[in-house]
């Protein structure tokens, strides 16, 4: 089984051990909520940075990484990284869709195009037929990511607007974070080894990944529960609706 550089390994130790804080910090903010409507956003964020810790000690642990070759040369690919974000994504666009006020349509149309992205990035990173194949399928997850941050600033925007000034706030916030968090993610995919283009080597793409990932979840997580007037306000709407 390959195994992780000792640089690699610490970098993925600090991510594991950083998901796993936010994790706790977020158990501890949630602890004694007794709105329903409160409770999901906690639960949700919690599973976000829980299935992360677990993705990065699995990575750092060796498991989570597997050697695939392509064209006379052998790429060293963090599998488990895919693994978690075909969960934590879509869970981190729920977040942001309830506090919009979505509608299941709306919720839906996000997570499948956002599952769409991932598993054809999962295809690009796993592909061995050639360097091109794989850049196919990097522009076509690509291509659902812009779609995904599309549909979030053109319809989720809108109904956020329709919200109280607290919830637009904390939106706009939170979206900003999104459109320039995961707007990062394709450029280190394509400078990095998965590529096979090498710009950046495993090492430096590991602590890209890994800040982004963090910043991303741990970062987006803090902005959201610490926006208590937003999570009163969104939390009033809906029993107001019932």
């Amino acid at each position: 089984m390959v195994q992780p550089t000792d640089t690699q390994s610490l970098i993925l130790w600090v991510g594991t051990a950083l998901m796993a804080l936010g994790t706790v910090a977020f158990i501890a903010m949630g602890w004694g909520e007794k709105n329903e409507r409160k409770q999901e956003f906690y639960i949700i964020t919690i599973f976000i940075t829980a299935i992360a810790s677990v993705s990065y000690f699995s990575m750092a642990t060796g498991y989570g990484l597997i050697e695939v070759p392509v064209g006379g040369e052998t790429l060293d690919i963090y599998w488990a990284r895919y693994a978690d974000w075909l969960f934590t994504t879509p869970l981190l666009l729920l977040d942001i869709a309830l506090l919009a006020g979505a509608d299941r349509n709306t919720i839906a149309t996000l997570v499948g195009l956002d599952v769409a992205m991932i598993l054809t990035g999962l295809a690009g990173a796993l592909a061995r037929s050639s360097a091109l194949n794989r850049m196919l399928w990097w522009g076509i997850s690509t291509a659902f990511m812009i779609a995904v941050l599309f549909f979030l600033v053109r319809t989720l925007s809108g109904q956020a607007a329709r919200q109280s000034s607290a919830v637009a706030a904390t939106f706009s916030r939170l979206r900003t974070m999104i459109l320039v968090l995961w707007s990062l993610y394709p450029v280190v995919w394509v400078l990095g080894t998965e590529s096979t283009i090498g710009a950046l080597s495993l090492t430096q793409e590991t602590i890209a990944f890994a800040i982004l990932d963090v910043t991303a979840k741990v970062g987006f997580g803090f902005v959201l529960l610490r926006s208590r007037d937003a999570l009163e306000d969104v939390s009033t709407s809906a029993q107001a609706a019932d």
